[in-house]
């Protein structure tokens, strides 16, 4: 399709920009015809099935191609500003989305979900956000000796215990923790919280206080501490010193009958060990059987955004409903299988999984309501210190015992909690368009730089194969501004910038032909801001600032690029926190 370039100049507060956009890519003329889908990798083949079967729904994407999806993801949940199709890692917050998005309840594919799955996504009796599927994890074990052994797969930890008596007499390590990875040793003492309290509503409350600063973990984690411990003394916590990979440890440890149990957020790829042994997975085991429980990943959570129930989208409405009821069909979770996956747990009812599968007991529990989501959301940022605790604890670090690592998880949130960093820098008093949050990060580029304009290219459309990392592709929305939404408007490509030596003329030209990042095909638009908002006389010479590579290699040759060190992201913050508040029409670049 042949671009259309549009100039527009505009003036933002004594700032000139100059805007050049083009069309995109759709299957069809008409914008109000196309359901926005929220892009996002991984359903390539699910989209090829919903064409095949449903060739008359069009679709258009979202073009974000930024470095923090999931959080931009509600950064627009919280601007009410979603695509139709909504896509995302994490149910970061789910009153918001019951706000935002409209009731799956009611709609005939949730029928064929798991009531274990819809119990979990219920918010108030209503179903907001769905699992597209997941992988489920529990502790594996090598299925093959165990029944050489005729030892049975214990129930509750006493069972356990005694087992892991047997093993040793045997000669072999009981069970291994990955420590590698930070993230391992954290899942395993989290994991073991949800056969005790942390599953329970109670828990949940907790957990969302302590996020927040205003509950501590002790006084809480006393119990849950107690049976790692236990874990620990009867063999089966035992830390790898030697730090290999997860499936190394599987392949070496149980693969060559050294280690009977391996404990690890692992999704394997086969069951079969390389000397022929079966893989087998049990729960994380309780004190007294009655909640063993197994750990769920959803690989995503999808929803349909609540403007298509209005009046004038009952079409929109109908066609976002016969995608989901594709997805939730056999035939749409079967594209998202692919190779053998043997972890990956479909959210429907009536798939059949064999009795002799990895996740039959997991298929089971999940239908049970034995089955816990994994902790990850709201822990980002502490996640990989309390990993480093607990795995010191894990390798029997001297002096280091459960009642430290409670005062330890106390003082590494309170840490995150109080510094700078991890403040509000900025409001924003208003929603910018994707041009005017572009406008912003030039003036601060700009100005960082010392130069005398900046040139920032724009993702205004969405092509396959070609996404925009290295330019703007997110908005900023009314509200407080912090370093994690600063992030979601960075650009993907970070740590550099360049200034390249133009004439007023050859800036103008450059604007108007856009940012064709492929060589073939529509060019992005650029935004040209001038400082002071000046105009650019034709003859004369001026420094002009771009993002790293949001040029052409002919253009940064043509014009002498100057390379320089800095991340984009620690300028703009710097340049928020000065200007305390920014508006589409404010913030001048003086």
């Amino acid at each position: 399709m042949k671009a259309k370039l549009l100039r527009r100049l505009a003036v933002l507060s004594a700032a000139a920009i100059v805007l050049l956009s083009a069309c995109t890519f759709r299957k069809t003329q008409n914008d109000g015809d196309a359901l926005i889908w929220g892009t996002r990798n991984g359903y390539e083949d699910f989209l090829k099935l919903a064409d095949q079967t449903y060739p008359d729904i069009v679709l258009d994407y979202s073009p974000y191609a930024g470095p923090n999806r999931t959080s931009y993801d509600w950064a627009q949940m919280r601007g009410d500003d979603i695509p139709d199709i909504f896509i995302t890692a994490r149910n970061l917050d789910p009153d918001l989305a019951g706000k935002r998005l409209a009731d799956l309840s009611g709609f005939d594919f949730t029928e064929h979900i798991s009531s274990g799955v819809l119990d979990q996504a219920s918010v108030d009796g209503g179903v907001y956000l769905l699992p597209v599927n997941g992988s489920v994890h529990g502790i594996y074990y090598n299925k093959t000796l165990m029944e050489e052994h005729n030892w049975a797969v214990p129930s509750d930890l006493t069972e356990l215990e005694a087992l892991c008596g047997q093993i040793r007499a045997a000669g072999m390590t009981p069970g291994l923790v990955g420590t590698k990875l930070n993230d391992d040793p954290f899942s395993t003492v989290f994991n073991v919280a949800k056969t005790d309290w942390l599953s329970t509503p109670e828990g949940a409350d907790w957990e969302q206080e302590f996020l927040s600063g205003g509950a501590p973990a002790a006084g809480m984690w006393e119990t849950a501490i107690e049976d790692v411990q236990r874990y620990i003394d009867m063999g089966m916590f035992s830390a790898d010193l030697k730090e290999r990979s997860n499936q190394d440890l599987i392949d070496e440890e149980l693969g060559n009958r050294r280690a009977m149990f391996f404990t690890s957020m692992l999704d394997v790829s086969t069951t079969e060990l390389p000397t022929g042994d079966q893989l087998g997975m049990m729960p994380y085991l309780s004190r007294d059987g009655s909640k063993n429980v197994y750990i769920y990943q959803p690989s995503a959570y999808i929803g349909i955004s609540r403007r298509l129930t209005e009046p004038g989208n009952e079409k929109k409405l109908e066609d976002a409903v016969r995608l989901l009821s594709l997805l939730y069909s056999p035939e749409g979770q079967a594209v998202f299988s692919g190779k053998l996956k043997p972890c990956l747990l479909s959210p429907l009812d009536n798939e059949e999984i064999p009795e002799d599968t990895l996740i039959y007991d997991a298929w089971q529990a999940q239908r049970e309501g034995r089955i816990a989501p994994v902790t990850y959301t709201g822990w980002e940022h502490v996640l990989y210190d309390m990993g480093k605790v607990f795995k010191r604890w894990l390798q029997g670090e001297e002096g280091l015992d459960g009642q430290t690592c409670i005062s330890l998880m106390d003082a590494l949130q309170t840490s995150y909690l109080s510094h700078p960093d991890n403040t509000d820098v900025c409001e924003s008093t208003a929603n910018f368009t994707l041009e005017e949050t572009a406008a912003l990060a030039g003036k601060a580029l700009g100005n960082a730089a010392g130069a005398d304009a900046a040139m920032i290219p724009v993702a205004s459309f969405y092509k396959k194969g070609d996404l925009l990392s290295a330019g703007i592709s997110g908005k900023l929305y009314k509200g407080m501004i912090d370093a994690d939404i600063i992030s979601t408007v960075s650009p993907g490509y970070d740590g550099e910038y360049a200034v390249l030596t133009m004439t007023g003329a050859q800036v103008r030209e450059m604007a108007e032909e856009g940012f064709n990042l492929s060589g073939k095909g529509d060019a992005y638009p650029y935004v040209l801001v001038t400082k002071g908002g000046a105009s650019l006389e034709d003859d004369q010479t001026y420094q002009v600032a771009f993002l790293t590579r949001s040029y052409t290699k002919q253009a940064g040759e043509l014009y002498h690029a100057r390379l320089e060190e800095g991340s984009f992201t620690d300028i703009f913050r710097e340049w928020l926190k000065e200007q305390q508040s920014v508006s589409p029409d404010g913030n001048p670049w003086k």
